[in-house]
């Protein structure tokens, strides 16, 4: 059960997820549940979400310890009728597969029999359940912007799928803008995906954005708490991506190392692997599992074993938005971490000190081949990397900033921006 409510704070926090923020085991869930952990320190909190497995749909024992009451839907709604849906309705796919009626009845009810002072919604799917005679404070985390990551998607492929992205794109910037307009606050996770976000608004003075970085749990992932996994103990190099491999960017940034990073690598270490780790690898992943270095695993209990194994963490990333989490979690257990100039998006640490960034495939390979040449450098850089998550990437410093945001009121947000 959550804390009881804070003297600066008037009333209880209706808090709104597209997925349940247990167990926080991907990005956004990461994310999710560290703020719903820090806004049940600020008061009472009503958790709405969507659980999509069965490991979500068995976490809701652990929303249940945090969360005042809960409403917990299986998204079982297939992606064809929610494109049949959108077509039908003019709104974009995305709104679509997570429009529920239950969940917008179990909203009106907890408005209804609770003091709710704020709606605090994550990610711009569940915008659609903000009412319009709602007169408390609203916060939306958007995260990232998912428009601008729709359009690239249409403009790097042809076909009907193209189509599809470029339409999502354009009805998700609608929605993007309509939402911050509505808020009080909108949240992104770095500075420049908030600058871009303020870019594309038909009005960018009017709505309050501001950033929240991602943090680490950095007592989590701890190199000196962790045993490496036994299938990398071996004295080759192994070269480690994580990520859910059904999403198309680590699906691209895994083909890109296989196809034109791990071939020039293994010319000089013939027994270099690179293994994919991440659940609902696609098959064009999975056809290449155990041939020419390559080691597609899945979903693993723990990424961790894996991350310490590694003498590389590889994340080759050509659309990234917001700061990536695999980054983080690679330079928590103080591993060398090699990225894209769009991977490294948001993290303030420094390149050749921190991490080692490559602008592209040529420069990531030598990067590489450096860093397999020069254990001694490999350490250095991994036990930096720590370091810098230590002292910048801690969850509790990240928000910080939180409270202020939840207890902060319109009549406010206007007066400074007047002021």
């Amino acid at each position: 059960m959550s804390g009881m409510a804070t003297a600066d704070h008037d009333g209880e926090i209706l808090f709104l997820a597209h997925r349940i923020p247990f167990p926080p085991d991907r990005g956004d869930k990461i994310r999710s549940h560290h703020l719903l952990k820090a806004l049940a320190q600020i008061a009472p909190v009503h958790v709405g979400t969507f659980g999509e497995t069965a490991a979500d749909m068995a976490a809701k024992a652990e929303l249940a310890e945090i969360a005042a009451s809960h409403r917990l839907l299986e998204r079982r709604k297939p992606l064809s009728l929610a494109g049949v849906e959108a077509i039908a309705t003019g709104k974009p796919v995305s709104l679509t597969a997570f429009h529920a009626h239950a969940m917008r009845d179990w909203i009106e009810q907890v408005l209804t029999e609770r003091n709710i002072g704020t709606i605090f919604v994550f990610s711009g799917q569940m915008g659609q359940y903000i009412p319009d005679d709602f007169t408390g404070r609203v916060v939306v985390d958007l995260c990232d912007v998912d428009s601008a990551k729709f359009e690239a998607y249409g403009a790097q492929i042809t076909g009907p799928r193209s189509v599809i992205d470029r339409r999502e794109g354009k009805l998700l910037a609608i929605e993007e803008e309509r939402i911050a307009n509505r808020a009080d606050t909108t949240l992104l996770i770095t500075d420049t995906e908030a600058q871009l976000f303020r870019s594309r608004l038909t009005d960018s003075e009017t709505p309050d954005i501001r950033t929240i970085r991602n943090g680490i749990d950095a007592a989590l992932f701890d190199p000196a708490k962790v045993v490496a996994h036994t299938g990398l103990m071996s004295g080759d190099p192994h070269i480690v991506f994580t990520g859910q491999m059904d999403y198309p960017p680590n699906v691209a940034a895994a083909l890109r190392v296989m196809d034109r990073i791990l071939p020039p690598i293994r010319a000089r270490h013939p027994d270099a692997t690179f293994h994919v780790v991440g659940r609902a690898p696609v098959e064009e992943l999975t056809v290449r599992n155990g041939k020419d270095g390559i080691c597609v695993w899945g979903e693993v209990p723990d990424v961790k074993p894996f991350l310490k194994a590694a003498d590389i963490v590889i994340a080759p990333l050509e659309i990234a938005r917001g700061i990536q989490n695999k980054v983080l979690e690679a330079m928590a257990m103080a591993r060398p971490v090699l990225l894209s100039t769009e991977a490294a998006t948001g993290i303030d640490a420094t390149d050749g000190a921190h991490f080692a960034v490559g602008s592209d495939d040529l420069r990531l390979v030598e990067l590489a081949l450096r860093l397999l040449d020069n254990p001694a450098l490999a350490h250095s850089m991994g036990e930096a990397a720590r370091d810098y998550v230590l002292a910048q990437q801690s969850w509790p410093a990240i928000l910080a900033p939180l409270a202020d945001i939840v207890c902060g009121t319109r009549a406010q947000r206007q007066s400074a921006l007047v002021a």
